[in-house]
């Protein structure tokens, strides 16, 4: 019935296997992996270069990334590399640079630490200061290593795929039993089995802050052991040239593969035949037609912008009260004379004054400086600094140019003055300054309110609560950091090998 409601329409020559509606990382792994398999694919991404949040841009020599610089899944081992594995799947490849260091943490009370890479080396050096949790420490660090020793010992793909949930568990029986007693645990619940020093549990409250924008007793356990055990294993790795050539290899790979892009291609609206989603609208009036429809927009856009809102399925609704949307942010991209960042200095750093704080508006700060990686981004002399604090964007609605202006002049100068205290003189350094607030976020990557996805309204179970691709509309599924396993550059590019395992069975390919 639908190929004959295709077939009918006077654009049914333009039909897909798929279309993919926007190309961030979750849709472009979507893309390249049903591309690999001999599906006839094409993105539709509405700004001028892929990537989303992962993109970039270029000011008077300075090549700046869009988000954070901190990329996991670039390891060389195991299966959890899954950014290695997207690029190899469309034969490219891309040069990527070691950080033996994931974060240098400047906390209250004058605390100093860096994750180094050296597992050893990191417990050493958290157990100097918290010298009474040394065995929690270890306890708690080892059971996170059980969960991503699990996920190392199988294939990634979709668990809404009967035949390949009992391929892996006739293949690693213990392994998924393993997965299976973690899923509805939050990093709080083990956290809390082995450590008691209450400033010791905030700093557990950071590490997962940093990467899920919600404290330990909201983050599922299943993500807390990808990222903690990860940078200890498949290591921090930025890639050469910026990360916006992950999204830029990955388009390569695509149309080495027969797939197709498109810019400048804003979709309006998801096409239904009935109950099914058939096609997408540009904003242009053009229409493109599909077996199946993916959407790396958000939840939250696909079903209140590009489906009628009044509409919403149940299954939607219900996510929406469990889930929120996560803060934007407000970033400062700057370029900074090189001597004013002493020798020694890593790459990513996380500043926090109070822990009262840390999930307030402008309460931790987020550094990277990736030209320590790669001197290439920057003019010979200067280095990129890219800070950047949560922020909402309903603190910047309702302002005329000149007060939104005035507000962004400000929001700037907070921050310089907190990283003035970790590398003094960078005012007088500056050579180049961009500020980019929750609009600018939600201008260019056409994201609701700015958000980086969501995060649980209350207390959950773990990743339970996670939807997976597939949506109550036959036809349409959903990818990136709304489906599980959530937020992240490795997260994303999970759901992206899930949703086209999914789409790929559906289409029989």
């Amino acid at each position: 019935m639908l190929a004959n409601s295709l077939r009918s329409h006077p654009n049914a020559h333009l039909c897909f296997d798929a279309i993919i509606i926007g190309s961030g990382i979750g849709g472009l792994v979507s893309a390249t992996q049903l591309a690999a398999k001999g599906a006839k694919v094409l993105v539709l991404e509405s700004y001028t270069i892929p990537g989303g949040s992962s993109g970039y841009f270029e000011r008077e020599g300075y090549h700046f990334d869009v988000g954070a610089s901190m990329i996991f899944g670039f390891g060389t081992q195991g299966t959890t590399n899954l950014l290695t594995k997207a690029l190899e799947a469309v034969e490219v490849k891309l040069e990527t640079i070691a950080d033996p260091v994931q974060i240098h943490y400047h906390l209250p009370k004058g605390i100093e630490l860096k994750v180094h890479k050296n597992y050893e080396k990191f417990l050493q050096e958290l157990g100097n200061i918290f010298p009474h949790e040394r065995q929690g420490i270890r306890q708690f660090y080892d059971e996170c290593w059980k969960v991503f020793n699990c996920l190392n010992s199988m294939e990634l793909l979709s668990l809404e795929e009967p035949r390949y949930l009992a391929r892996v568990f006739f293949q690693h029986p213990l392994a998924c039993l393993g997965l299976v007693k973690y899923l509805p645990k939050n990093v709080g619940d083990i956290a809390r089995r082995y450590i008691k020093d209450p400033e010791l549990l905030q700093f557990i409250d950071i590490e997962c802050y940093c990467w899920s924008v919600v404290p330990a007793n909201l983050t599922p356990m299943i993500n807390a052991g990808m990222v903690f055990s990860d940078r200890h294993y498949g290591g921090i790795n930025y890639p050469k040239g910026g990360v916006g050539q992950i999204a830029q290899k990955l388009v390569a790979g695509l149309e080495k593969a027969g797939g197709e892009i498109q810019y400048k291609a804003r979709v309006s609206k998801i096409l239904l035949d009935g109950d099914r989603a058939i096609g997408v609208e540009l904003a242009s009036g053009k229409t493109y037609y599909a077996k199946r429809i993916i959407s790396n927009a958000t939840r939250w856009d696909t079903f209140e912008k590009l489906l009628p809102a009044d509409e919403m399925p149940a299954a939607e609704r219900k996510w929406q009260q469990r889930y929120q949307k996560s803060p934007s942010f407000l970033s400062l991209h700057l370029g900074v004379q090189a001597d004013v960042l002493p020798i020694g200095t890593e790459c990513h750093h996380i500043v926090l004054e109070d822990w009262q704080n840390m999930a307030d508006p402008e309460g931790t700060l987020f550094v990277s400086i990736p030209t320590l990686l790669d001197s290439d981004l920057a003019p010979a002399g200067y280095h990129i600094v890219h800070a950047f604090t949560p922020s909402w964007v309903d603190d910047w609605q309702a302002l005329s140019s000149s007060e939104y202006e005035q507000k962004k002049e400000a929001a700037a100068g907070r921050v310089i003055e907190r990283l003035e205290k970790i590398f003094p003189g960078l005012d007088a350094g500056l050579d180049y300054m961009e500020v980019g607030t929750p609009r600018t976020h939600r201008r260019f990557l056409n994201r609701n309110d700015g958000t980086y996805g969501p995060i649980p309204k209350r207390r959950l179970r773990g990743l339970l609560g996670m939807p997976f691709n597939r949506t109550a509309i036959s036809g349409l599924y959903c990818v990136g950091d709304s489906t599980f396993p959530g937020q992240g550059l490795n997260a994303v590019a999970f759901s992206g090998f899930a949703c086209a395992h999914r789409v790929a069975v559906d289409l029989g390919l």
